[in-house]
């Protein structure tokens, strides 16, 4: 049996650098077939617990060696309700292929792929599984439509709830739609997710925003139970001279332009300001999704990063494809000073060398300064990507109980006010999709039987 998984055929980096298309082009059915067909079916199969939502991996992977697309793409779904979107953006190599013992000798199975593979076919199909449960007349209101949002409404509305998710903004997907960008997450696949849930007789409202056209209180009265799925979307600074430069962005106005308002297209109303030279400081995800989508854009783009390449924490994937496309890394930089004309036009930064030191006691470098390092690099665009925290505006005309890093504090996932849940970012802080669908769950879980004890 192959030790080596298929690989996923993708653009080539000189040509994909320069569109927002997909970066990878998924598999074949043979090529599908033949990755299914290096799965041990392990009588204990750990995959299944690095799964924060326990997808019934072996199973669904042998439904589709057998040629039975619509099986798999049913067990999956028995789990998970996002199954297209988790197969692009998952960090499986941390999660269920950590796990796979095919992953011991040689490559794990590429599960991810799999599943990718699977929700396309059922898209393209048109495959459903339609859950026939009979309602329960219970109305539950889910605020943000992100993967905690969506997820928590899909299981709700399988156990027979009228539930209605509102949205802030003019789209549904949150983070989805306008955090990742095209070339990772086709927002046509985002739209086909969410209009499954609406096949379930979920009712999806846009351009709401709680907190002002409707108040928390006032869905209390309405609804059985509310889940609050609003996540962490306010982006974090350094606080150094120069931050409000024309010129310094965070990485989320970048993305949720250009994902959400097409910035990238030439007759966009809300285009990009035009640069040369532009560094993304960070080295996360979105700092990846950041700095290449500004690569597209025709920028020459860096990547400023304190740390050293192994203690980058963005996938191993992304790091991959954003240096064949180009992306200069400087790392083991960091900035202190942005520097700006008479204009406040940013012409340049201030920045300092670091070093890491040896291993502590809990075995982890800390990252300092280099004495005397201090020099000027040119540019004339600035990307904060540090992280993000939560926006509680959707929570005003309420007291609950926030904890000392301003999330929202839960006990399982009930917080301190009546009928109110919450799970994901805002209670965790910025994390993974699968971990907010994880979260997602867990709350559609306890609203279930929270609605069954007051009854």
């Amino acid at each position: 049996m192959n030790d080596e998984k298929v690989k996923m055929r993708a653009q080539e980096p000189n040509v994909r650098n320069k569109n927002f298309e997909e970066v990878e082009l998924g598999y074949t059915h043979e090529e599908a077939i033949q990755e299914a067909s290096r799965c041990l079916h392990c009588k204990i199969p750990r995959c299944v617990e690095g799964c924060p939502v326990n997808i019934m991996i072996p199973e669904f992977i042998a439904a589709l060696k057998e040629n039975d697309i619509k099986k798999a793409y049913d067990i999956i779904s028995e789990t998970s309700s996002l199954p297209a979107i988790c197969g692009r953006v998952c960090p499986q190599e941390k999660q269920c292929e950590a796990k796979c013992v095919k992953g011991i000798k040689g490559d794990a199975i590429s599960i991810g792929s799999l599943e990718r593979y699977v929700a396309d076919e059922a898209i393209k199909n048109n495959f459903t599984t339609l859950i026939k449960v009979p309602k329960n007349h219970k109305k539950v209101a889910i605020i943000g439509s992100g993967p905690a949002g969506l997820t928590c409404a899909g299981d709700l509305a399988k156990a027979g709830f009228d539930v209605t998710i509102f949205e802030v903004l003019h789209k549904a997907g949150g983070v989805l739609t306008y955090g990742i960008p095209e070339f990772r997450l086709p927002k046509n696949i985002v739209e086909q997710q969410v209009k499954s849930l609406k096949k379930l007789g979920v009712r999806v409202r846009t351009n709401v925003p709680i907190g002002n056209a409707i108040t928390i209180p006032e869905l209390q009265e309405e609804y059985d139970a509310i889940f609050l799925g609003t996540g962490a979307g306010l982006p974090k600074f350094m606080g150094i001279e120069g931050e409000d430069a024309s010129g310094v962005f965070s990485a989320n106005e970048i993305l949720t332009r250009i994902n959400l308002m097409g910035a990238y297209k030439e007759d966009s109303k809300t285009p990009i300001k035009k640069a040369k030279k532009a560094y993304v400081i960070g080295g996360g995800n979105v700092a990846m999704d950041a700095v290449r989508s500004l690569k597209r854009l025709g920028l020459d783009a860096h990547i400023m990063y304190r740390r050293g390449e192994e203690e980058l924490p963005a996938r191993k994937m992304e790091v991959m494809h954003a240096k064949e496309e180009g992306i200069v890394f400087e790392l083991l930089k960091n900035p202190t000073k942005i520097l700006t004309d008479e204009n406040n036009n940013v012409v340049g930064m201030e920045i300092v060398d670091m070093e890491l030191t040896e291993p502590g006691e809990d075995g982890r470098r800390k990252v300092i300064e280099k004495a005397g390092s201090n020099h000027t690099i040119d540019c004339d665009m600035v990307v904060m990507a540090l992280g993000t925290g939560p926006n509680h505006e959707a929570l005003k005309s309420t007291n609950i109980v926030l904890t000392e890093k301003n999330l929202i504090e839960v006990t399982n996932t009930k917080t301190s006010l009546d009928k109110v849940f919450a799970g994901g970012d805002a209670v965790t802080g910025a994390a993974t999709v699968i971990l907010a669908m994880e979260a997602g769950k867990k709350a559609a879980k306890e609203i279930i039987e929270y609605v069954k004890s007051v009854e």
